[in-house]
């Protein structure tokens, strides 16, 4: 036994000795680091599971993405995401083999290769007018000439060949003053059945010729009540409506050529209905489904039109479109929430009572919320039963495949819609922390050395090899869960559209807890909780570090300016919710102020929409520091619809019915009209708060010294006129013209003014220390291009001397106040620019030393790192020799683009260019970046 013993052990010591280390080299400086693909919230799907080939499910989602997914693991097999104003209407699968997705209301339809995505062809529908887009795809896998595709958008009705995409026929149907909202064409038919309304009075019918558009029939019938605007499909000559107080459901007949209207009252089919009834956009067959509040109601109509409920549900969160099984049944999924269970049934439509499944799963409804759709798929068992699978969307926008009562995998896609970022810092690694601590429990130690064994021997199979990978990520240096010594690892603190907080991992983007916040989910006091932003509340130095730091998360109730809002408080350690208030007053700005109390939480003002200030956190040692820095509060406000800029500060506490000491109100210090016939306000920018500058001097040529203007309470605004604020080339250079300012936001008053004649936006821009450079398209030259301004403080050019300043000797520290005024001087260049941009960011470090970088997001989803000497204004033709040991590059009239300063080019799978919708810079650093866009997340080491 103890020969045994000794055998065991030195096989574990060779295990762990011969496993390479996982470690970066300094050739990888600069490689991606990790990389993430999303999808975002599906709004349809589309299984194939035919016997050739992978299984998979088709999906479209509200961020304008097409993807096929594995239906087995749910990895991306490949995917496209459409540009921001290209939203997908309906996809569905053509011959078997092509995806078809109809967007941008039905204007635009595309057929991309079932297997590996690859795009077929393209075809663009011009339509009289906006309408309801419909879109209608044979059932036939047969290659055949007349697999037409019918679409409806635009008022017109197009026939679309399944195989090429041309063009057969067209048909506008606005001539006729109907707008359709069903379009079917049933099996082995050459007619086209189209029904919709004239208005909301009429229903009108159509019947086409298949084959060339031409209008066989039509027939319309006012209706005195007039319609709410949906109309369901029961049959092929059935269909249902409600009236337009909505309590009335209206049958609507054709037939021999004749169009009937039958009401039934919503309250006689179900007893104390009070309210609107809402008809569900089910696809079902033979009945259809009503939601009356928090009941669902089933009901079918009967062969002389009268309507009979055949079942009630309450507590429904989501029904399920028809499916077909058999020849004559179909049978629809219905998922129920009760406590920490979802239940799922599958029913067949022309028998309610028959439940062919009936299945229950563990749900953390907090963690994921309720469900929101759900769709079906049927497979054969092996005892030639059927057996069905759900793929269901939750709350949170999570997609999750249930099968035989169990979740078989789940994908985060919330993190493809993120609207705002913070960073938290990691805990303090402690010494004496014990291996117990460290791994999970003995089983999973062994089976990790285990694993890397059969590595070694490589007699691991690929999903043993997924997980060497990933015990490797979360054991090596950078995917620990404690701070560094450089400062490189961290949390980023992300917050979704759906309302739910992810904390991530800088190492290798591992979500480290999740959490979606009570305070942005629906409810009764808050219909329509939507996300704002993230903010720092408390960040213990290391004089506390037993406290935990939080973050401060806003939303409000509904979209309006006016809307209440709602706030959380919540640990950014441990993932958990501290507090939640609200709903509250409306929330139009936010002023994190750079002040804290003993217990290190951030004091910040809340603006409402009526001028009001109102401070955070609510306590009286939080007042007291305020009321002590009142005079110091300064805060500005931008109309970007009326083109004006206003600075306020606080007067005096609210005057209310309701006592409240923590509100405040405001007075308006200063405002800039720009003219509304000569200037639009595109764009501004300041500084960021925590921005550290490491020395106010810069030395130059010669031993002189130029002090740098630091102020954060510099602003940058960019106008331009009127005309151009369109696309580019909606303009002439002649009407066109950028104007920029510098603008101390406690005084209004304008430190630098500059004119760019025949220029225009759009504008993007970044500011750092005294210095901002802005990105802009110049329409005389055709070309894009790039501008700094650096400004630098002239009343302290007494101290030129370096001496002075190495010996102290200088007057650096004497206080400096934005009301005496200023003596500065601006040194600016303008730079020809090769590429468009959708956002520019800077490094930054924790000290302010290290050299910047601008961080270019293009138009072609490319990252660029551009030197900040490239936009040094002082660059000349002919630099003297002391300006080249200075390190000046000699002027050129463009910006180069080095293929080494592009750190990064988004490719898919298929090495096809993707094109994500636009970039949204999270928090950037010096070690580590951060870049994410609609579906995808990716984190870059500038080491």
């Amino acid at each position: 036994m103890a020969m045994a013993i000794r055998v065991f052990l030195l096989l574990i010591l060779f295990m762990s000795s011969s496993i390479p280390g996982f470690s970066l080299f300094e050739d990888q400086v600069g490689l991606m680091d990790w990389h993430q693909q999303y999808i975002g919230k599906v709004k349809h799907a589309v299984f194939h599971t035919q016997k050739a080939g992978r299984k998979r499910v088709v999906v479209s989602t509200e961020e304008n993405v097409v993807a096929s997914l594995d239906l087995r693991r749910g990895e991306i097999f490949w995917r496209h995401v459409l540009g921001s104003n290209d939203v997908i209407d309906e996809i569905d699968i053509a011959l078997g083999k092509y995806v078809i997705a109809l967007s941008s209301e039905g204007s635009i339809l595309r057929a991309w290769n079932l297997p590996d995505g690859q795009m077929i062809w393209e075809s663009f529908l011009p339509g009289s007018k906006p309408s309801k887009s419909l879109l209608s795809v044979p059932a036939s896998v047969k290659v055949e000439k007349d697999n037409v595709i019918l679409v409806y958008g635009g008022g017109c009705l197009h026939a679309i060949s399944s195989i090429d995409g041309e063009i057969l026929w067209k048909k506008e149907l606005t001539t006729e003053g109907m707008d359709a909202q069903l379009l079917f064409r049933p099996h082995g038919s050459d007619v086209i059945h189209a029904v919709g309304l004239h208005g909301l009075t009429q229903f009108g019918a159509y019947l086409l010729n298949a084959k060339n558009g031409e209008l066989l029939k039509h027939d319309s019938t006012a209706f005195p009540g007039g319609f709410s605007g949906e109309i369901s499909f029961v049959t092929s000559d059935t269909f249902v409506a409600l009236d337009a107080t909505r309590s009335t459901l209206v049958t609507i007949s054709i037939r021999g050529g004749k169009i009937s209207f039958q009401q039934t009252h919503v309250s006689d089919l179900v007893q104390d209905f009070s309210g609107m009834a809402v008809i569900l956009p089910t696809k079902l067959t033979g009945i259809f489904a009503v939601r009356m509040n928090r009941l669902i109601v089933f009901i079918k109509v009967t062969d002389d039109g009268r309507l009979e409920v055949v079942d009630k549900k309450d507590h429904v969160a989501a029904v399920s479109d028809a499916l077909p099984v058999s020849e004559g049944q179909q049978v629809f999924g219905l998922i129920q929430n009760e406590g920490g269970k979802i239940h799922l049934t599958a029913k067949i439509c022309n028998d309610m009572r028959a439940n062919l499944l009936e299945e229950s799963i563990e749900m953390d409804h907090h963690q994921r919320g309720l469900v929101h759709k759900v769709f079906i798929n049927n497979y054969i068992r092996t005892d030639r039963s059927h057996g069905f699978r759900a793929l269901i969307v939750m709350e949170d926008h999570s997609l999750l495949l249930l099968q035989q009562g169990e979740i078989v995998w789940n994908r985060e896609d919330g993190l493809a819609s993120i609207i705002d970022v913070s960073t938290s810092e990691l805990p303090v690694e402690k010494d004496g922390v014990s291996v117990a601590k460290v791994e999970h429990n003995l089983f999973e130690w062994l089976k990790g050395h285990l694993l890397k064994l059969k590595g070694t021997l490589m007699l691991a199979n690929p999903d043993d090899l997924a997980a060497i990978q990933r015990i490797r990520l979360k054991s090596s240096e950078k995917s620990k869960m404690t701070r560094d010594h450089n400062g490189f690892r961290k949390l980023l603190i992300v917050l979704t559209r759906a309302g739910k907080l992810f904390a991530l991992h800088t190492g290798d983007g591992r979500v480290v807890w999740s959490l979606l916040l009570h305070s942005l989910r629906k409810s009764a006091a808050c219909e329509d909780p939507t996300p704002l932003n993230v903010y720092q509340w408390q960040v213990p130095h290391h004089h506390a570090l037993d406290e935990n730091p939080s973050v401060l998360v806003l939303g409000k109730c509904g979209y309006s300016p006016d809307a209440l809002g709602v706030l959380s408080i919540v640990d950014t350690y441990a993932g958990k919710e501290l507090n939640y208030l609200g709903p509250l007053h409306s929330i139009a700005q936010v002023i994190p102020l750079p002040f804290t109390d003993s217990t290190e939480q951030r004091l910040h003002l809340l603006i409402d929409v009526n001028k009001r200030a109102h401070l955070y956190p609510r306590t009286p040692e939080a007042k007291d520091i305020f009321l002590r820095e009142l005079a110091n509060v300064y805060w500005y406000s931008v109309e970007a619809d009326n083109d004006i800029l206003r600075g306020h500060a606080v007067k005096s506490n609210c005057i209310l019915e309701v006592a409240d000491d923590y509100c405040f109100d405001t007075r308006d210090l200063w405002s800039i009209v720009f003219p509304s016939d000569s200037e639009k306000i595109i764009a501004t920018v300041t500084r960021k708060l925590n921005e550290v500058v490491h020395t106010q001097a810069k030395v130059i040529t010669e031993q002189d010294v130029m002090y740098k203007y630091i102020s954060k309470n510099l602003l940058f605004v960019a106008t331009v006129a009127p005309k151009a604020t369109g696309a580019i080339g909606s303009v002439t250079p002649e009407e066109s013209w950028l104007v920029v300012y510098l603008i101390d936001t406690v005084t209004g008053r304008i430190l630098h003014r500059v004119t760019h004649h025949g220029s225009q936006g759009p504008v993007h821009a970044v500011f750092s220390e005294n210095w901002v450079v802005y990105h802009y398209f110049n329409s005389r030259s055709h070309r894009y291009e790039m501008s700094v301004i650096e400004i630098y403080d002239q009343s302290r050019a007494d101290n030129k001397d370096v001496w002075k300043l190495v010996l102290g000797k200088h007057n650096l520290t004497s206080p400096v106040s934005s009301y005496s005024r200023p003596e500065v001087i601006t040194k600016s260049q303008s730079y020809f620019f090769t590429h468009s941009v959708k956002t520019i960011a800077v490094t930054s470090t924790a000290k302010g030393i290290t050299s910047k970088h601008l961080l270019i997001g293009t138009i072609g989803d490319q990252v660029l790192a551009l030197d900040k000497r490239f936009l040094d204004p002082r660059r000349t033709v002919n630099p003297s020799q002391a300006e080249k040991e200075e390190g000046m590059i000699p002027l050129t009239d463009s910006l180069p683009i080095i293929p080494q300063t592009c750190i990064l080019q988004v490719f898919d799978d298929k090495n096809k260019f993707n094109s994500p919708q636009s970039y949204l810079p999270l928090s950037i650093g010096h070690a580590w970046g951060v870049l994410n866009q609609e579906g995808m997340s990716f984190v870059l080491d500038l080491a």
